[in-house]
């Protein structure tokens, strides 16, 4: 009995010294594939960005591989303490696990995510992309790292005693821990200070989960709460640069000198341009060239950015915090234009004095209370402000963002609903009113031949089509609540109705385009393409700073910075087990990151 105790007590102890180097040269071998990582990120400008990423990449693989070592392979040495058969298994996992390693570098080189359930659900279902190949092929390399490791494996058995004797081993081990602690002591120290160069590298690395210790620093007097407050108001503006536009601006001749005059009639949806709820709009709408499949980019005010930008919503804080004019105003200055914008509620959403017109002087009528004084003001500029110079002109009309009941006789038999939707058709037809002034005022003063007039809403309106108890905007997006009016009267072209969608992100492209002279690819500047272009689209950008939303005619899918997704059908009913189509996930994604700079 002691000697088959010590039998076993031998076997277990040797297993576990080979366990230990074994899982060693592991480490090394997940650190180098772990270059992958740093190569793909943005690379730290400062020294102590840097000096975190390297302490980082060597605590985070070699605590990542020790652990798993630990939680699987440790264990198991006692409970088959038979060489062969241990180090089978020792071999196999560590196999499947630098696999899963290379393709987690791969995934996050091409969407820039790492690997999750929902994620390798995507990449791997049965639809075949050239993404999702190009993945699978990475499998084709497991046998040569499974005979690596067998290799491994049979060299540090033999070579196990005379490592011992180098007395290497707890020195390593120190180095590890001490990398790995260092990090996240570094990282505690960031996030409370908002050092972005480090707090930017917090994604870096697959199942990386940095501490922070904000309120430990602050019980022990390592932190001044009112200071961290400061400092975090003054961090708003720490959020990932843009490159916008990604090239310099061309052009091939010179603007066609039209004025071009913009109406946002907030809050309204497609189908209220009717003739019985806008009867003017409607006449005019049939006039000019009308797009009864148009989409805008947010189901928020942030649609409003979209139409100037060419951008999703997500780039708005960025370009925020940067101080970045969209191209359109830039291109506008640069042709001469001159420049006027007039609010219902005196531009009350910070979006405009904040993003939109941060650099733009608003003119001296720019304080208006509702709609009348509104236009009364823009048709005061046009008479006094007005020069031989082509202008540029925005009109926000705001009668339909906050509607009322107060027309309803007492003791109406209406329900709730119902007189939802009539208090809405009344605004409407409010709406429609000052539009016709703005139509005949342009008559009146000549202007109806030589100026673009664009009427369309900052996003639509839903009367709970989704039954979902969605009453208004910014719920969810369906069609009724990115589904807008876009009627463009262009002098020279004729009236024409289009069927094809069409999006927000395609005014200024059109603009740019077919108006302002320039020849630059609208990729340079926008996610969006010529409104004029009735090429089939794969999907409609929509979303806001935290989703993106992708509308195709039969289903959106609706999806977040990590590659969480949730899919509908036409009708927006929830489809919860069917997944989205592999491409148009990844172009999301792109799309979502093809602006931010990288730094090299």
């Amino acid at each position: 009995m002691v000697d088959s105790a010590n039998s076993y007590s031998d076997r277990v102890s040797r297993l576990v010294g080979w366990g230990h180097w074994f899982a060693f040269f592991n480490i090394i071998a997940a650190m180098l594939i772990g270059t992958r990582y740093i190569t793909q990120s943005a690379w730290p400008e400062t020294l102590l960005g840097q000096f975190y990423l390297a302490v980082s990449w060597v605590g985070h693989f070699g605590f990542l591989v020790f652990a798993l070592y630990l939680l699987v392979l440790f264990p198991l040495t006692f409970l088959l303490p038979a060489k062969k058969l241990l180090r089978l298994v020792a071999i196999c996992f560590a196999t499947i696990g630098l696999t899963v390693l290379l393709i987690d570098t791969q995934t996050y080189q091409t969407i820039n995510l790492h690997l999750t359930p929902v994620v390798w659900e995507l990449l791997f279902s049965d639809e075949q992309t050239a993404i999702s190949s190009d993945l699978q092929h990475l499998f084709i390399v497991m046998p040569l790292i499974f005979l690596l490791q067998l290799g491994l494996s049979e060299w540090v058995w033999r070579k196990q005693r005379k490592l011992a004797h180098k007395h290497v081993g707890r020195p390593l081990a120190a180095v590890f821990f001490l990398c790995f602690m260092a990090s996240h002591v570094i990282y505690i120290w960031a996030d409370a200070y908002f050092y972005n160069p480090i707090t930017n590298q917090k994604a870096n690395f697959p199942l990386s989960y940095p501490m922070t210790a904000k309120s430990f620093m602050e019980k022990h007097g390592l932190l001044d709460r009112e200071d961290y407050l400061q400092r975090l108001k003054d961090s708003e503006g720490n959020v990932d640069l843009v490159r916008y536009p990604l090239e310099t601006i061309q052009y091939n001749r010179r603007s066609d000198d039209l004025n071009i005059l913009v109406v946002s009639v907030n809050n309204l949806r497609s189908d209220t341009l009717n003739a019985d709820s806008m009867p003017s709009s409607y006449t005019y709408a049939q006039n000019s060239i009308n797009f009864t499949n148009h989409y805008s980019s947010s189901n928020d005010m942030y649609g409003v950015f979209g139409l100037f930008y060419g951008l999703p919503s997500s780039y708005s804080s960025s370009i925020k915090a940067q101080g970045s004019s969209s191209v359109l105003l830039d291109v506008l200055d640069h042709n001469g234009y001159q420049f006027a914008a007039f609010s219902g509620d005196n531009f009350d959403d910070n979006l405009y004095s904040e993003v939109i017109f941060r650099n733009k002087t608003l003119s001296d009528y720019e304080s208006t209370l509702d709609d009348a004084s509104a236009v009364s003001a823009w048709s005061s500029w046009l008479e006094t402000s007005a020069t031989n110079d082509p202008w540029f002109n925005f009109i926000e009309l705001t009668t339909l963002d906050n509607f009322s009941s107060e027309n309803q006789p007492q003791g109406s038999l209406l329900s709730p609903s119902e007189r939802f939707k009539q208090d809405y058709n009344q605004a409407a037809l409010a709406a429609d009113a000052h539009l016709s002034k703005i139509y005949d005022e342009l008559e009146r003063l000549e202007l109806d031949q030589n100026t673009v007039v664009i009427i369309t809403s900052n996003h639509g309106t839903e009367f709970n089509e989704t039954q979902t108890n969605s009453w208004g905007a910014n719920s969810n997006y369906s069609r009724y609540q990115l589904q807008v009016p876009m009627v463009i009267n262009w002098p020279g072209k004729k009236a024409t109705e289009y069927t094809h969608r069409s999006s927000h992100l395609d005014l200024s492209v059109t603009l740019l385009q077919d108006l302002l002279g320039v020849s630059s690819n609208p990729t340079d500047f926008s996610s969006g393409r010529n409104i004029f272009d009735e090429g089939k689209r794969k999907w409609i950008l929509a979303g806001d700073s935290r989703e993106l939303a992708l509308v195709t005619p039969k289903q959106t899918t609706v999806l977040d910075k990590f590659g969480n997704y949730k899919l509908y059908d036409e009708n927006y009913k929830r489809l919860k087990d069917a997944n989205p189509r592999l491409p148009v996930l990844m172009q999301g994604l792109t799309e979502l990151q093809r602006f931010y700079t990288k730094t090299d």
